[in-house]
């Protein structure tokens, strides 16, 4: 989602339509009537055979690794459509999102018969959410209802009034019958009480997307060099248009510059407009970067490291506050987390309602922050700047996408306080290195054992050291704290976050934690340099663990008492890539705790 492919100005003849609706409302046979019937009206002989070539042909295009949608064509009398299917499934969050971020106009299906769906409000409310204000409503199947009319204006009445609600003022109702054609692209008989346009009429007349031309300058900057103390970097424009001599700012560092040439792939240019791909050739050296964004010097956009947005969640797993995903907006890829759910949407009514996570499908109001400053604008000003995506930090796969809805400042009078004393002084105070020793397992692993071994042994030659018990601090620090997935991405930020200050103070800091999700430890290490995070992984198998379990955890668990116990109700991650994997079980706890030691000697922290 972030800058757009294609250019929307001079979109007056091309329309981008994302068609979406619920399985069996009657999407492909209208699209199928869509195809027909304009070679018809354009004095063609409709062909069926051409009309089923163009939806495989649309269909072997998108292809496997392809989000499902395929795009069909449309040559009618008065412009061009082309029509990005949406399958109705349980990915059509994804989908739908996926092809409503390049598109014009909406065209949504329900079947007379069943009404509006919480399918139908979460489409609109997709639609509206990423900026497509044009929105027809077919109510399909009308045969099936006798073409009651009254009925029909019921359904109108309560889906305007509700588009009204989320933004879409734009919005159409089409009765139709797709598998006759009756008011898809020609008048129908059967419904002598309807006197509005025809399905087709209404995408020949809608207006589209503002256009991005029309917009403030903005490029995200895919590459850059320096070549003979000129700054030339790589992009596709994403809104407005560029001049030679234009001032331009990169963000978000705010050095200024004006634009010595424009290069796109056929030569130099004059002029550049919204989606071409352009090299720029800047009069002076300036600090930029790939992921930075150019803007209008006199029209910047917003810098911020935090901010509230819409999310839709598409991914696999639960969407969890605290946990650390990938951001791509433009062509910016950074770290970030959602720190606050405010609320998420109930699909039937639309009231804001309590969360702690968020599952597929669902739509959600968000506070994030990334880890550093980003260029962006608000969905209400520009689109195309406004919308990024969430993906699962080790598969890149995405998980959600988002718009901005406004920038969070940090409070004024907070400053990071400089002090003499660092972190390095301390610890040559201490003569170690610090770093915090992450202890990893399934419970009764032998972690804590293992951990007050290795206090000891370091206690006894003189260095300094703190252990962090997961038990212990749930009986202070994390007291508040149960035993979801939500709380227990809490229950280690806060526990890396206190690593991380001890650490600062020079101690080398011993978690012995189960923390049994993979993202949630990778949060963790990226808290601390190079070479100051260790993870251990104490490999004990499950069998063992619950062989040695004192505290009857695992009984409890196996008997359905103790749910989301880790290893029986809840999951554990191994780590895939530790610094040091111990073998528990096989072992007695000393030689375990030996072969640590051995390693932080080798690594020279002690």
């Amino acid at each position: 989602m972030g800058a757009t492919a294609l250019s929307r100005a001079g979109r007056s003849t091309l329309l981008r339509v994302v068609t979406c609706g619920s399985a069996g409302a009657g999407k492909s046979a209208l699209i199928r009537r869509l195809l027909e019937d304009s070679q018809l009206l354009l004095g063609e002989a409709p062909s069926v055979s051409a009309a089923e070539s163009e939806l495989e042909n649309a269909s072997a295009a998108a292809g496997p690794h392809a989000e499902g949608n395929r795009e069909i064509t449309i040559a009618a009398p008065r412009r061009k459509l082309i029509i990005s299917d949406i399958p109705g499934s349980k990915d059509d969050a994804r989908k739908l999102s996926a092809g409503a971020s390049n598109a014009d106009a909406g065209l949504i299906l329900i079947d007379a018969g069943k009404g509006l769906l919480p399918q139908t409000r979460r489409h609109s409310y997709i639609l509206a959410l990423l900026g497509v204000r044009d929105v027809v409503l077919a109510v399909n199947k009308m045969d099936t209802i006798g073409w009651d009319g009254a009925r029909f204006e019921r359904l109108r009445d309560e889906y305007l009034d509700f588009a009204r609600g989320i933004g879409l003022s734009n919005a159409s109702c089409v009765p139709t019958c797709a598998l006759h054609g009756d008011n898809v692209a020609r008048p129908s008989d059967a419904a002598p009480w309807y006197g509005g346009s025809t399905l087709l009429e209404y995408l020949e007349s809608a207006k589209g997307s503002p256009s991005a031309a029309a917009k403030s300058f903005r490029m995200p900057v895919e590459r850059f060099d320096r070549r003979s103390q000129l700054s030339e970097c790589k992009g596709t424009i994403a809104s407005g248009t560029l001049r030679p001599g234009d001032r331009i700012v990169a963000l978000p560092s705010g050095r200024a510059a004006a634009v010595a040439r424009i290069a796109t792939s056929h030569g130099d240019v004059e002029e550049a407009l919204a989606g071409q791909a352009v090299t720029l050739t800047l009069a002076e050296e300036i600090d930029l970067g790939a992921g930075d964004m150019l803007a209008a010097e006199d029209a910047r956009p917003a810098v911020a490291e935090q901010f509230s947005a819409h999310v839709v969640w598409t991914g696999e797993h639960p969407l969890l506050p605290g946990r650390s995903y990938l951001l791509r907006i433009g062509a910016a890829l950074v770290d970030g987390q959602v720190t606050a759910l405010k609320y998420k949407l109930s699909m039937e009514t639309f009231e804001h309602l309590a969360a702690r996570h968020l599952d597929r499908n669902e739509i959600a109001f968000c506070n994030l922050a990334v880890e550093r400053p980003i260029a962006f604008d608000t969905g209400a000003e520009n689109r195309e700047t406004a919308t990024f995506t969430l993906m699962e930090p080790v598969t890149h796969t995405i998980a959600g996408y988002g718009v901005i809805a406004f920038p969070l400042r940090r409070a004024a009078n907070i400053y990071w306080q400089p002090l003499k004393i660092d972190k390095n002084a301390r610890a040559r105070l201490k003569s170690q290195e610090p770093c915090v020793l992450w202890l990893t397992g399934l419970p009764s692993a032998g972690k804590s054992t293992i951990a007050d071994l290795i206090e000891q042994a370091l206690h006894r030659v003189g260095h300094h050291t703190i252990v962090l018990d997961g038990d212990n601090v749930r009986h202070g620090l994390n007291r508040d704290l149960g035993f979801t997935d939500e709380d227990r991405v809490e229950n280690i930020r806060r526990v890396a976050e206190v690593a991380k200050l001890m650490v600062e103070a020079g101690l080398i800091v011993i978690v012995s934690f189960i923390s049994p999700f993979r993202s949630e430890r990778r949060m963790a290490r990226s808290l601390f340099k190079e070479g100051e995070f260790i993870e251990v992984f104490v490999d004990t198998p499950l069998e063992i663990c619950e062989a040695r379990d004192r505290k009857g955890l695992y009984r409890l668990a196996r008997a359905g008492k103790l749910p989301n116990f880790t290893g029986i109700g809840s999951p554990y991650e191994p780590p895939e890539r530790a610094e040091l994997v111990l073998t528990g079980g096989a072992k007695q706890p000393q030689v375990l705790a030996d072969e640590l030691l051995a390693l932080l000697n080798a690594r020279g922290i002690i």
